[in-house]
C-alpha cells in the first residue's frame, strides 16, 4: 500500500511517500515559507535531493507543486496518480468529534472547516490539502489523523474550563491539546529507549508550533495548548499565555476589532512580536550579534519552558525523562541549554557537550549525576501518521 501523507502546518506543508506495511520511505519533501517571497520546495526520492526556490502564495499552491514534483519526469516517483492508494492528512483541530483516524466525507471536510475559527493558522490549511488531494488523487482513499486525538485520555480535572458548566457542556468548550500525532511518536519512541512501561515523561514540541505535554504510562495527562492552538508557550506567531484582560483592554481602550485582536496574537505576536522574526535560527544570529529583543526572546521563551516543565513535575509527583523535539526542539541545543540550566534542584543536570552534538536517533544530553534523563528525540509524524492509516485501512 502507497500512502501520501500531507503535514499541513501554518507556513509549511511536510510530505512522505510510505510503502506499508515496509515502512520504506519512497520519497519525502518539505514545502516552507509559504506566503513569502522566499519560498522554497526540497524533495528527495531514489537517494537524490532536488531544491527549487518558488513563491507560493498558499496552501494550494504549495500542494500542486508537491504534486507535480511527484508526477516529474526527471524527479517523480509518480506515472499515474492511481498508484497512490490512500492519502493521509494531519489535521489540528478534531474537537470532540474525532478521537480516531477517520476516513473522510464531505461532512467530514465541513467539520473540518467549521473548527477553522478556533483553529485558523491550521485547519484551513488542512481541509484546502484535503480538497487539493480529492481533485488530484481522485481514486485514492482520504484519512483524517487528528492531532487533538491523542489528548482525549486527559482526566476532566486537567479538560474542564472554571467557566459555567452548561456553558461549557453546550457548547464543546474544553482543552482539545495539540501536536498529538508527534507526542504519542516521541513518548513511544522514548518509553522503548527508556525499557520502563511505567514512565512519567515531560515531551516538549518546539516548532513554528510549541506545546508541552505530561505523560504517565503512555497517555497524555496535561497539555500547554487549549481549546485552540494559541496559549502555552512562546510561539513563531503566536503570543502563548496571555491575561485575558489583555483581550478587552485591547478592544474597549484601543478600539481594536475582535478580528484585529485575533489577527494580532496569532500572526503578529510570539516571536515574531518580539523581534521582528519569526524563524528561531535568525533570532540565534541576532541574539549573537548583540540584538537585546533577540536576546530577550530567547530568554522568554526558555523561561516559558521551564514554568512547564516545573508544573508538570507536580503533576505527574515526578519525571523519568525530558524529551526535546520538533525542529527547534531536536536542532536547537541553545534554547535547550537555557530550558534546562539552573534546574538542578528538579533533578535536571545538562551536559554542554552532549547538548551540542547532532543525530538521527535519540540521544541523551544529561550529566551523569542528573536524576531525569533529558533527551532529543526526532519526530516522525510522518511514520506515525501511515502506521495509523494503515491500521485503519488493514
Amino acid at each position: 500500500m502507497q500512502i501520501l501523507i500531507v503535514n499541513s502546518g501554518s507556513s509549511s506543508i511536510k510530505f512522505q511517500v510510505i510503502e506499508m506495511p515496509s515502512e520504506e520511505i519512497i520519497c519525502k519533501g518539505l514545502v516552507e515559507r509559504i506566503g513569502l517571497d522566499n519560498g522554497k520546495v526540497h524533495y528527495t526520492a531514489k537517494e537524490k535531493s532536488h531544491v527549487e526556490s518558488l513563491t507560493l502564495a498558499d496552501h494550494k499552491e504549495g500542494l500542486r507543486a508537491i504534486t507535480n514534483l511527484l508526477m516529474h519526469d526527471i524527479h517523480g516517483i509518480l506515472k499515474h496518480p492511481d498508484e497512490i492508494d490512500v492519502v493521509a492528512h494531519r489535521v489540528v483541530h478534531g474537537g470532540s468529534k474525532f478521537d480516531q483516524p477517520t476516513k473522510i466525507d464531505e461532512g467530514v471536510v465541513a467539520e473540518i472547516e467549521r473548527l477553522s475559527s478556533i483553529a485558523p493558522l491550521h485547519n484551513p490549511a488542512n481541509a484546502t490539502g484535503i480538497r487539493v488531494a480529492i481533485d488530484m488523487f481522485k481514486n485514492a482513499e482520504q484519512v483524517a489523523i487528528f492531532d487533538t486525538a491523542y489528548h482525549q485520555t486527559m482526566p476532566e480535572k486537567a479538560y474542564r474550563y472554571a467557566i459555567p458548566k452548561e456553558l461549557a457542556d453546550e457548547n464543546r468548550i474544553r482543552v482539545y491539546g495539540f501536536h498529538g500525532t508527534s507526542h504519542k511518536y516521541v513518548s513511544e519512541q522514548a518509553i522503548a529507549y527508556l525499557k520502563k512501561p511505567a514512565n512519567k515523561i515531560i515531551s516538549i514540541h518546539l516548532g513554528n508550533g510549541c506545546s508541552a505535554t505530561a505523560i504517565k504510562d503512555g497517555k497524555s495527562i496535561d497539555h500547554s495548548l487549549g481549546f485552540s492552538p494559541t496559549n502555552g508557550l512562546i510561539m513563531g506567531t503566536r503570543s502563548g499565555d496571555i491575561d485575558h484582560s489583555v483581550i478587552f483592554h485591547l478592544m474597549n481602550s484601543l478600539g481594536m476589532t475582535s478580528e484585529e485582536v485575533n489577527y494580532l496574537l496569532q500572526k503578529q505576536s510570539g516571536l515574531l512580536g518580539l523581534t521582528g522574526y519569526s524563524d528561531l535560527r535568525e533570532i540565534q544570529n541576532g541574539a549573537e550579534e548583540g540584538n537585546k529583543d533577540c536576546q530577550l526572546a530567547l530568554a522568554m521563551t526558555a523561561y516559558r519552558i521551564k514554568k512547564f516543565i516545573g508544573t508538570y513535575i507536580a503533576v505527574l509527583n515526578g519525571v523519568d525523562a525530558i524529551l526535546f523535539t520538533g525542529g527547534i526542539g531536536e536542532n536547537s541545543s541553545v534554547l535547550r541549554e537555557m530550558a534546562c540550566k539552573d534546574m538542578e534542584a528538579l533533578g535536571l543536570h545538562i551536559d554542554d557537550q552532549k547538548n551540542n552534538q547532532r543525530s538521527s536517533s535519540i540521544f541523551e544530553v544529561q550529566k551523569d549525576e542528573s536524576q531525569v534523563k533529558i533527551l532529543v528525540v526526532p519526530t516522525n509524524e510522518e511514520l506515525e501518521i501511515a502506521r495509523q492509516t494503515y491500521a485503519l485501512e488493514a
